[in-house]
């Protein structure tokens, strides 16, 4: 027997109705604030990653899935939703269409990493991007978004807490204070601090390595060094957002771990999400589309793992809708009413009514215990005699009534019930 692969997960019959309730209430979510759909390649050119996500962060430097296709071509399976959006909004000319353009994805995403709790090598998310827009409002937006989508689905513990990182201007100072701050550490830090020091001394502060934290938490702040534009842009932000209802947390330690941010970073916690809180992240990456040598254009959004996001569900008590049960079961107690319960049961489909028949030539007995373990409202039951009338006898699972219905009247007994 050939097992699954570690870090993916089977989703059963049993369990999916829960993500298609996630990902319909995404979508409905998404459309209102007038984002539509995109789906990109599950897997794209190794340098898109590498120059879009920044080869500075663990998902390009020890996370990503990369091989040699049979051209002799890098290519790597998508490690995240956002490269993937930016490179098809270029490569399709919606750069020069109707701005700003809104899109929204749910999709299946990959990272070679230490299988967790709500953390697989094989992960889904639900992620929205805005391009266009360098106003606070666009930001605003989509926190807007990420708010109203886990309000929708019942989410009452999540806490928003929200930073500016500034433009590139004004993180060159920052970058040579955290320097400054972080030499005479060196020695007691981690080998990966060690690394960023030179090429991205910020990515220090998300680093999960105890020592390493009661270091970082002296460090000087980014808000201290922003310049006036980016100073002006976060209040704005905060404001809007204050108008809204919305309440958040300023936390100057969310930097974010991929290279293409700038200005607005911001998180979505959970306190039924156990030590590690994050559930949604995301913010603002003007820079992200010169990176990929494209006409540079202000991009904001987010992304949230399903799989993280079921669980704070369950901690939370959040009871998921099931899907409805079978409308009728048509049970035959020999071959011709086998084959009047498969032929009846196509004509009842075709009106709209779900039903389904015995494939296994079970007795009648068996047949009603599996349409009651379907939770089937009724079973239409049809045998010789039913055949020469011309109609079911059809029980009432909840009371174990029944009443006598035309093979020609089925359809319209079921839908008024």
């Amino acid at each position: 027997m050939i097992n699954i692969p570690k870090g993916t997960k089977d989703i059963l019959p049993s369990q999916v109705y829960a993500w298609q309730y996630i990902e319909r209430v995404a979508r409905e979510t998404a459309e209102k604030f007038g984002f539509s759909e995109i789906r990109t390649p599950v897997f794209e050119h190794t340098e898109l990653f590498s120059r879009g996500v920044g080869d500075t962060t663990d998902i390009v430097s020890k996370e990503m899935y990369t091989f040699l296709d049979k051209g002799g071509r890098s290519i790597t399976l998508r490690p995240e939703g956002t490269a993937g959006v930016a490179r098809a909004f270029v490569e399709n000319g919606l750069q020069g269409g109707v701005l700003p353009f809104k899109a929204y994805y749910l999709f299946s995403a990959y990272r070679y990493e230490r299988p967790q709790a709500g953390r697989l090598r094989e992960f889904h998310q639900f992620g929205a991007e805005l391009y266009g827009a360098s106003s606070p409002a666009a930001d605003a937006e989509v926190i807007c978004l990420a708010e109203k989508f886990f309000e929708n689905l019942g989410l009452k513990k999540n806490e928003l807490h929200i930073n500016s990182i500034g433009c590139p201007e004004c993180r060159k100072k920052y970058h040579e204070a955290l320097r400054e701050y972080f030499r005479p550490h060196l020695a007691k830090m981690c080998p990966d601090c060690n690394a960023r020091f030179e090429k991205n001394p910020m990515r220090m502060l998300d680093c999960k390595v105890e020592e390493c934290k009661k270091i970082t938490s002296g460090a000087p702040r980014m808000l201290d060094f922003l310049c006036d534009d980016c100073r002006a842009h976060f209040e704005s932000v905060k404001e809007l957002l204050t108008g809204a209802g919305i309440s958040f947390t300023v936390d100057p330690s969310i930097v974010r771990g991929l290279d293409y941010y700038s200005r607005t970073v911001f998180e979505f916690s959970s306190k039924a999400a156990g030590a590690q809180g994050a559930v949604l992240g995301g913010g603002r990456y003007d820079g992200l589309l010169a990176q990929m040598d494209a006409k540079p254009t202000p991009a904001v959004g987010f992304a949230v793992g399903i799989e993280r996001l079921l669980m704070v569900l369950e901690a939370e008590g959040i009871k998921i809708p099931e899907p409805k049960k079978i409308k009728c079961y048509l049970a035959g107690m020999d071959p011709a009413s086998r084959k009047k319960a498969f032929l009846l049961a196509e004509e009842l489909r075709g009106e709209g009514i779900s039903c389904e028949v015995d494939l296994m030539e079970r007795s009648l007995k068996a047949q009603f215990k599996y349409a009651d373990k379907l939770g089937a409202e009724f079973v239409a039951v049809i045998g010789e005699s039913e055949l020469e009338e011309g109609a079911a006898e059809v029980k009432h699972m909840s009371d174990s009534s029944s009443e006598r219905v035309k093979f020609e009247k089925m359809a319209q007994y079921l839908l008024e019930r």
